[in-house]
């Protein structure tokens, strides 16, 4: 079995010292955030954010697309730490909208039920108690299932078994989609669910992480016979670079695993995922889109940032306090948000309907360059949230 290298935090006197982040900085800073929410609620009512804007304005567009619920988790944060019922009233319009995708199969081709369904109906049960909000949300485990590949040990990213281009693709992106799976099987007692998860999260950690500790994007098994192929990028720079957004869902994702399984070695993992992109930060402690760009004009991803920041967070959470590490998470942590805070977000841009500018969807296919990211946005969100209370995960 390939051994992971531990780079360790090369940059250690950069994140030593606890970044000067307030909680009425934080508060602030959500107070910017209900403000956009508030001026999108009618827009975004029946209809959804695209996922990445147009000189910095969302289009409005029907949920078929796999960012839908990231705008609708925005709502159950708002109501969370407002306790204002205007959020939770179009949060619960919407889910309508996706009881009707899940059960009429409209554009359900893709793990990423994850994303749309914890952010949408899980989060809705944890809130509200709704028995509603469970019965689509395990509806939504059940499709995702479809997806895992049992001889494999996977879940199928895009497509069908037999998809030419994308049969047998996991991606790494799919580490956030399995808490769906676990909750699921918390909630039916169907260890299925939970099976499926953590086989599919061991074979990214034996497969899309790199001896290196970085990520590919994207690995081919083969479904028929279990055997690994190889790994390809579609959102990266190169099939041998790292994709920063990919990087940045693995610092996430694995610790989500841990939570539900207690396997440590996730947490081992997650650590040095996270050391290999906190290494390649440049002065801002913002990541360039691919990790392989550590300066220079190419463009920043305030996404992966505010993803990587949750990330951090959690992690540093799941570590002992003996752990030398744990402060220095938390601090690259804050030290992200604060730059989100101060130099990301479209507080001079008033025209702009998204939250923090400077984004990438993906480069390589020419869209949502330099844009804001509604993933962005929802992550930046919950990671500010999660410095004012003790936030219960969604995830």
């Amino acid at each position: 079995m390939k051994e992971i290298r531990n780079e360790g935090i090369q940059n250690i006197s950069k994140y030593g010292q606890r970044p000067e982040l307030t909680k009425e900085f934080c508060e602030e800073a959500i107070a910017y955030i209900l403000k956009k929410v508030d001026q999108n609620l009618e827009t975004f009512t029946y209809k959804y954010p695209a996922p990445a804007s147009i000189n910095n304005v969302y289009p409005a567009i029907d949920n078929i697309e796999w960012t839908s619920s990231f705008w609708t988790g925005m709502l159950w944060l708002a109501y969370e730490v407002t306790g204002d019922m205007k959020y939770r009233k179009v949060a619960e319009i919407q889910l309508e909208s996706y009881k009707e995708r899940v059960e009429e199969r409209i554009a359900t081709g893709t793990h990423d039920l994850g994303f749309l369904y914890t952010l949408s109906s899980v989060a809705a049960y944890k809130l509200t108690n709704s028995e509603v909000a469970k019965e689509i949300g395990i509806k939504a485990a059940d499709l995702l299932m479809e997806r895992y590949f049992e001889k494999a040990g996977i879940i199928q990213a895009w497509g069908g078994e037999d998809d030419p281009v994308n049969g047998g693709r996991m991606i790494i992106d799919c580490c956030m989609n399995l808490p769906l799976l676990y909750w699921a099987t918390e909630v039916t007692g169907d260890k299925k669910y939970y099976e499926a998860a953590f086989s599919h999260v061991k074979m990214a950690e034996k497969y899309i992480i790199r001896e290196d500790a970085s990520s590919y994007h994207t690995f081919f098994m083969d479904i028929y016979t279990g055997q690994p192929k190889y790994g390809e990028t579609v959102q990266g720079f190169s099939d041998q670079s790292c994709w920063a957004r990919g990087q940045a869902w693995g610092i996430y994702g694995f610790p989500l695993s841990y939570n539900y399984t207690g396997d440590s070695g996730l947490i081992d993992l997650a650590k040095k995922v996270a050391n290999y992109y906190i290494n390649r930060l440049p002065d801002d402690s913002i990541a360039y889109w691919d990790l392989i760009f550590t300066s220079g004009p190419e463009e920043r991803d305030s996404s992966s940032a505010a993803i990587a920041a949750c990330g951090l967070l959690e992690l540093s959470k799941s570590l002992p306090l003996t752990d030398k590490d744990k402060q220095i998470y938390e601090n690259v942590s804050m030290q992200i948000i604060k730059s989100l805070a101060d130099q990301y977000t479209s507080k001079n841009v008033p025209e702009s309907n998204g939250v923090l500018l400077h984004a990438v969807y993906a480069k390589p296919h020419n869209s949502g360059i330099d844009e804001c990211n509604i993933w962005g946005d929802y992550y930046y969100f919950e990671a500010l949230v999660r410095l004012i209370k003790d936030w219960k995960l969604f995830w």
